[in-house]
C-alpha cells in the first residue's frame, strides 16, 4: 500500500459529507437550514456561489451574522474546488471575524477551521494549518471546550498522516476520540475510527485496522455516509493484504456505488483502478490509469510498481529514481514547514510573554497608583482631621474669651446696677428724712 494512495483516499473520504452530520448549529429557521443542508451535501457545486450569495446578502439586508456565516460557509469549498485559495481565505477570516466573542456559535466555528484546515493541508499548507489548530487549541482550554479539542486534535492527526507519521497521527486521532466521546459528538466518532484504522494499514498493522473498521461500520445505520467510507477502507485494507477475492468484492460494490462517483475525486478513482488493473494483471491498462494522476509524485510511484511487477527494471529504475527526486523537494518542503511552524509558535509565545509581562506591568502600575492614591487620601484625611481639630479648639477659646468677657460685663453692669440703686435710695431718704442733710454734711 503506497502512501499517496491512503493520503488520495484519507482526503476523500474527508469531503463525504453526510446529512447526519450537518448540524444547524446557527440555530436559523428550519426552512433556511433545509435548503443550506442540501447545498453542503454537494459542497463543491459552482452552483452553490448563488446560493451562498444570496444567504451573505439576506444577512446584510437583516444585519444576520447567522445568515452571512451559512453563506460564506457554502461559498469557501466552492473556492477551494476552483483553485481561488486567496477568496478561500478571505471568506474563512470572515467568518472568524462574525463570531467573533459568540459562545453559541462556537460548534459552527470549531467545524468551519477543521474542514478549512483539510483543504489547507491538501494545497501544502500544512503550517498555516498547524497554527490555526494550536489557535483552536488555546481557545478551546479558555472556552474548556472538548468540541474545540476534538477539532484541533484532528487537525494535527491528518497533519501528521500527510507527513507519514503513522503512530503520531493514531496518537492524535485516538485523542480526538476521548475528546469526541466527552463532547457528546456522536457523529463524528465514526470518522475518527475509520481515520485511525487507515494509519494502521500504513503501519503494516492490518488486524487493528480491521477492527477499527468494524467499529466504525456499527454506526453505519445513524450515519449512512460511514458505509461507503468504511468499504474504501477495506478495499485499501484487502488490497494492502493481498486478499484479492475480498477486495475484488469491495471494488466491485464501489464503482456501482452512484455516491462514489459523485463525492470522490477523480484522482482516487484512478488510484482505486490503477490497484484493481494492477492485481488482475492489467499492467499496460493500468499504466494508463497511471498516467491520468494529476500529481507527478503519485505517477511515478504508481508506475515503478507497475513496471517492477512487470520485470521491466530499467523504466522500474527510472522512475524510482524520480520519485526519489520528489521525495527529496517534498522532504525539504516539510522540514521547512516545520521551521515556519516553529518560528511561528515561538514568535506567538513571544508575543504572548510579551502580553503577559505588559499585563503584569499594568497590574503594577495600578497597584502603585491606587497606594499612592491611598497615602494622598490618607494624608488628606489626616490633614483635614487636625484642621477641624484646629478649628474646634479655635472655636472653644473664642467661646471661652467670650463667655469670660460676658461674665466680666455681668458683673461690670451688676456694679452698676448695685450703685444706682444706692443712689436711689439717697435720695429717697433726703426727701422724707430732714436731718439727712446734717447726715450727708457729716459724711462729707
Amino acid at each position: 500500500m503506497t502512501r499517496r494512495i491512503l493520503l488520495s483516499l484519507l482526503l476523500a473520504l474527508l469531503a463525504l459529507p453526510s446529512n447526519a452530520q450537518i448540524v444547524n448549529h446557527l440555530k436559523v429557521s428550519k426552512e433556511v437550514f433545509e435548503l443550506y443542508a442540501q447545498k453542503r451535501f454537494d459542497r463543491y457545486n459552482p452552483g452553490n456561489l448563488e446560493r451562498a450569495d444570496s444567504l451573505y446578502q439576506a444577512g446584510v439586508l437583516r444585519d444576520s451574522y447567522r445568515l452571512k456565516c451559512l453563506g460564506l460557509s457554502l461559498e469557501f469549498p466552492v473556492r477551494f474546488a476552483q483553485g481561488d485559495y486567496a477568496r478561500m481565505d478571505e471568506a474563512v477570516a470572515e467568518i472568524k471575524d462574525l463570531l467573533k466573542g459568540i459562545p453559541d456559535a462556537r460548534a459552527f466555528y470549531f467545524n468551519t477551521i477543521h474542514e478549512y484546515c483539510q483543504y489547507l493541508i491538501h494545497i501544502g499548507r500544512a503550517s498555516d494549518a498547524m497554527l490555526e489548530a494550536r489557535a483552536m487549541e488555546r481557545q478551546s482550554t479558555r472556552a474548556k471546550s472538548a468540541l474545540g479539542h476534538m477539532y484541533a486534535s484532528r487537525i494535527i492527526g491528518l497533519i501528521q498522516s500527510d507527513r507519514t507519521n503513522a503512530h503520531l497521527a493514531i496518537r492524535n486521532f485516538e485523542k480526538a476520540a476521548g475528546y469526541c466521546k466527552e463532547a457528546k459528538a456522536e457523529q463524528e466518532l465514526p470518522n475518527l475510527l475509520i481515520l485511525i484504522a487507515q494509519e494502521y494499514i500504513k503501519t503494516g498493522e492490518f488486524a487493528q485496522a480491521e477492527d477499527y473498521c468494524a467499529q466504525a461500520e456499527v454506526y453505519q445505520e445513524f450515519f449512512p455516509g460511514i458505509r461507503l467510507k468504511a468499504l474504501m477502507t477495506r478495499a485499501y485494507l484487502y488490497n494492502a493484504k493481498r486478499d484479492w477475492d475480498r477486495f475484488w468484492q469491495c471494488y466491485d460494490s464501489l464503482v456501482g456505488d452512484p455516491l462514489y462517483q459523485m463525492q470522490t475525486d477523480s484522482d482516487t478513482r484512478f488510484e482505486m483502478d490503477v490497484c484493481y488493473l494492477q492485481s488482475r494483471g492489467l499492467f499496460e491498462a493500468a499504466l494508463s490509469a497511471a498516467d491520468s494522476l494529476s500529481t507527478a509524485r503519485a505517477r511515478h510511484e504508481k508506475k515503478h510498481g507497475i513496471y517492477a511487477k512487470m520485470g521491466s527494471f530499467a523504466p522500474a529504475y527510472g522512475e524510482l529514481a524520480s520519485l526519489m527526486m520528489e521525495k527529496d523537494s517534498i522532504y525539504i518542503k516539510v522540514q521547512n514547514e516545520d521551521l515556519a511552524i516553529l518560528d511561528a509558535e515561538m514568535n506567538n509565545a513571544a508575543l504572548r510573554a510579551e502580553a503577559v509581562r505588559l499585563k503584569h506591568k499594568n497590574q503594577n502600575t495600578i497597584l502603585i497608583g491606587f497606594l499612592v492614591m491611598f497615602v494622598i487620601a490618607f494624608f488628606a484625611i489626616l490633614f483635614s482631621q487636625w484642621q477641624l481639630r484646629h478649628n474646634l479648639d479655635e472655636m472653644r477659646r473664642q467661646n471661652a474669651a467670650a463667655i469670660r468677657a460676658r461674665r466680666e460685663f455681668q458683673k461690670a453692669m451688676d456694679a452698676k446696677e448695685a450703685e444706682n440703686s444706692n443712689r436711689i435710695k439717697l435720695l429717697q431718704n433726703r426727701t422724707t428724712n430732714p436731718l439727712t442733710g446734717y447726715e450727708d454734711f457729716l459724711n462729707y
